[in-house]
């Protein structure tokens, strides 16, 4: 949690406002089919549905009120990987840093499964 202050008061903000925010910004480049997670059971990585996106997210604060957010996501067949990587980088860091005034200190992308079909 990151706390905001100000000359009315303070903002608390949470770690799933960033998880949320970040979530969202990545799932709606192109390319991306979804945030995804392991699964304990049997070792495969899952498409996330939209509630619970935030599994595939990771948000760590640093003590100089910046913050690094690591991405674990699913990409369609056939595209460019660093492109989408770039694409998701610029824009998750744009949307975090406009909704919520945090400096965002790096946005980390691991692809971890590639959707065919």
């Amino acid at each position: 949690m990151i706390r905001q202050n100000n000359d009315n008061g303070s903002v608390n903000i949470s770690t799933g406002v960033y998880t949320d925010i970040a979530g969202t910004a990545a799932t709606n480049c192109f390319g991306v089919k979804g945030m995804a997670a392991r699964s304990v059971k049997d070792g495969l990585y899952h498409l996330l549905r939209v509630e619970s996106m935030s599994k595939g997210v990771h948000v760590e604060f640093h003590e100089d009120d910046t913050i690094s957010i690591d991405l674990h996501i699913m990409v369609d067949n056939s595209v460019n990987l660093a492109a989408v990587g770039a694409s998701i980088i610029e824009q998750v860091s744009y949307h975090v840093t406009k909704c919520t005034g945090t400096e965002v200190r790096a946005v980390n992308v691991y692809i971890d499964s590639m959707m065919i079909g």
